[in-house]
């Protein structure tokens, strides 16, 4: 009866949790139009704000997924760059032939899938912590895109590869599209599925999973994969909606991805984390950004603010579970 009663509680808290996000959603709406009326609900804002969103929201869904385990990866960024370059490479090879896309998409995914893999069983296998095992993946990562590109940006990619960044669909833009079907993807993978189930488990209480008969190291090297994968999304999003690939590019997203799944109710101990939570924290970030960007506001402020805000977010949780304990 108590655990019926456990159960409830939490699913009330998740419905409570995304109703305040609506809330914000709301509130930060109405303040952006009250500081910039003339401007922020004009259709290229919009339209540029619905640009902008995917490549970042498919980044924070790799993050997000780590973090469910009780771990972050620090190389989704840099993942994205180097299976960008290596897509780029594979395009500028063929001299602007639209016929080697196909394979560029699939050597992006295909290296974002290695560099998974390689990050999964440093934690796995190994047993390097998360923190420490991505900051050295990034690094090699970051050093390794240097190399290809001599630190120059790689552009002139054939149209219907730009499409994915740049297209729309039925009046959507096309990588808003890709987003949310991912985004819907990965929810259903989280919540109706064994392997969702696992993830969710393990982020619970990793002894007690060993204990239960789940493969513990097999469900770490999937959940990395899968993040590496989300990166190589990413990069394709990236950079055909720049038309170019360079070694450096979203460098002030890691923080972002952090802050989207924190904000969208991941918890960082793990075990909890809801795709709709991260797409509605994405949403309100985007808004804010927007309408600093409109208000002309300093990049550097701009990550400042970031970083506020996630302090703030993680402050307000130490209190809200402290609450929780006194209330059991």
């Amino acid at each position: 009866m108590s655990r019926i009663k456990d159960l409830q509680s939490r699913a009330n808290l998740k419905n409570n949790e995304f109703v305040v996000l609506f809330l914000i959603i709301i509130g930060v709406l109405l303040l952006m139009w009250a500081l910039n009326p003339s401007r922020f609900f004009q259709r290229g804002n919009l339209q540029s704000m619905a640009f902008q969103m995917p490549e970042l929201g498919l980044l924070s869904l790799g993050m997000m997924i780590i973090m469910v385990t009780g771990g972050i990866n620090l190389a989704v960024v840099s993942t994205a760059n180097l299976a960008g370059i290596v897509a780029a490479l594979v395009m500028q090879s063929s001299g602007g032939n639209g016929a080697m896309i196909p394979v560029a998409i699939v050597a992006a995914l295909a290296v974002a899938a290695v560099v998974g893999l390689a990050n999964g069983a440093l934690v796995a296998w190994v047993g390097v912590s998360p923190i420490l095992a991505t900051l050295g993946m990034m690094t090699l990562l970051n050093g390794i895109s240097i190399v290809l590109t001599k630190g120059y940006v790689i552009s002139g990619f054939p149209d219907a590869f730009q499409w994915i960044g740049n297209g729309v669909v039925l009046g959507i833009p096309a990588p808003m599209v890709l987003f949310l079907l991912t985004a819907v993807g990965i929810g259903t993978l989280m919540n109706r599925s064994a392997f969702g189930f696992e993830l969710y488990m393990l982020g619970t209480n990793e002894t007690a999973t060993r204990f239960s008969g789940i493969n513990v190291n097999r469900v770490l090297i999937q959940s990395y994969v899968l993040s590496g994968l989300l990166s190589g999304l990413a990069a394709l999003v990236m950079i055909s909606r720049f038309n170019s690939a360079k070694s450096d590019y979203g460098q002030s997203y890691l923080l972002v991805t952090v802050l989207a799944s924190v904000l969208g109710g991941t918890s960082v101990y793990g075990g909890f984390g809801r795709a709709l939570g991260l797409v509605l924290a994405l949403v309100i970030l985007q808004i804010v950004s927007s309408g600093l960007n409109l208000l002309q506001v300093n990049a550097f402020m701009t990550r400042a603010i970031w970083g506020l805000i996630l302090a703030g977010v993680m402050i307000v949780n130490y209190y809200r579970s402290r609450a929780r304990i006194r209330v059991r």
